[in-house]
């Protein structure tokens, strides 16, 4: 059945292929990006079934404006994908405050933007899912990503709790963590590398910046395929509630949760009876 699916970041990467998928399927798609014009002529310029709109996420008006553009074009939205982020690499110190502020204004308050504005739309209808592109850095800490992962960490803890808000209303979440795909997240208009400013980090930061740059295309997820499967989920009528994309990202969460097992049990001895026996202490 046709949906309506709107897209964040779809004038590059993995929002492109999103948005291709969902046309070449027979969805009706509403695909925005900062520069439109961008957008409208890597799909391929005018379609019926397709609306182009601005939309930089960290605006709440741009949100606004095109939750209300899709509602006037289609009359629904049926699928929100919170697609578009960035990547501040580096190491915490050589990270400035207003780099980390940056991030999380684009990787968990512009998804929190998008998703305010059409969240009335899908409350009306009762009906709707909101899938959010998290990572396998949302779920497991890694080197030179401590900005990202803090931003993608977040990410995973709203969207934990939001399913709770809009289960009685008939909207479905789901959280996605792909592992390493051929996106564009690891070129320079999406990642903002650092400049070495400590000695103690410089030799480690330029060997890390290189080995990151040397694996830009060679990653081995297929984005197509990943655009794919995100759009099975977003057909089924009951769609999971997190989705580990990657062969490479199931094995890393698997052993990230048997890690957790393993400091919970190791946390009882001295954690385990912490509770109040009484008395005046």
């Amino acid at each position: 059945m046709s949906k309506v699916i709107f897209v964040t970041g779809a004038g590059r990467g993995l929002g492109i292929d999103i948005a291709r998928q969902a046309l070449k399927a027979g969805h009706r798609v509403v695909a925005t990006g900062r520069r439109p014009e961008e957008v409208e002529q890597t799909l391929g310029g005018p379609q019926e079934s397709l609306l182009v709109t601005k939309l930089d996420i960290t605006s709440p008006d741009d949100a606004r404006a095109a939750a209300q553009a899709a509602v006037s074009r289609f009359g629904r939205i049926d699928v929100l994908v919170n697609n578009a982020g960035n990547f501040f690499a580096g190491y915490f110190e050589e990270i400035t405050p207003a780099q980390m502020r940056q991030q999380f204004e684009t990787n968990l308050f512009g998804p929190m933007n998008v998703t305010r504005a059409i969240l009335p739309i899908l409350r009306e209808q009762r009906a709707g899912h909101i899938i959010t592109l998290s990572s396998s850095a949302g779920l497991i800490g890694q080197e030179f990503c401590v900005a990202y992962a803090a931003s993608k960490f977040a990410v995973e803890g709203w969207m934990e709790s939001l399913r709770y808000d809009l289960e009685p209303y008939g909207i479905h979440t789901t959280v996605v963590e792909p592992g390493f795909f051929r996106t564009e997240l690891l070129v320079d208009a999406s990642t903002t590398w650092p400049e070495p400013t400590i000695e103690d980090y410089a030799e480690r930061t330029t060997a890390t910046i290189a080995a990151w740059k040397s694996m830009n295309g060679q990653q081995p997820g297929d984005p197509v395929k990943l655009a794919q499967a995100l759009l099975t989920i977003a057909d089924q009528a009951i769609p999971p509630l997190r989705f580990v994309a990657g062969a490479d990202a199931i094995e890393g969460v698997k052993a990230k949760a048997q890690e957790l097992l393993a400091q919970a049990e190791a946390s009882r001895e001295l954690g385990g009876d912490l509770a109040h026996h009484g008395g005046n202490g």
